[in-house]
């Protein structure tokens, strides 16, 4: 079985997937350098082939004039590439979940779909 993991805190981030402190004091939980890192710790800690991790500003509060609400970074990896995706779309809390989740496995299907061609040349 492979499993998943939420962690919606900082201290998830740092604990569960070893974000450093130093990314998120420097680029914040919602930026493109934390959700590599959580790719990367998602694999090693599930010793998996592939992770996806998404960090975002959901709604209906958070957003900042820097990061408003709907803004999402989105990362899929493996353990030869990370692809990432920023997002800014804000259709209410619970569409913009479900739009970065979808998004989220758009580009876990990209990377895949590469690593398929690279395999083939």
């Amino acid at each position: 079985y492979k499993g998943g993991i939420v962690a919606y805190s900082n201290e998830a981030k740092q604990n569960l997937l070893g974000v450093s402190a130093e990314t998120l004091e420097q680029f914040g939980a919602v930026s493109e350098e934390t959700v590599v890192e959580m790719v990367k710790g998602a694999m090693k800690a599930f010793n998996a082939d592939f992770a996806v991790a998404t960090s975002g500003i959901a709604g209906p509060t958070g957003g900042t004039p820097d990061k408003p609400i709907g803004t999402v970074w989105i990362a899929a990896g493996n353990k030869d590439n990370v692809i990432t995706e920023k997002i800014c779309e804000d259709n209410g809390r619970e569409q913009n979940v479900h739009n970065a989740s979808i998004k989220a496995l758009y580009l876990l299907r990209e990377l895949c779909q590469n690593q398929e061609n690279n395999e083939e040349k």
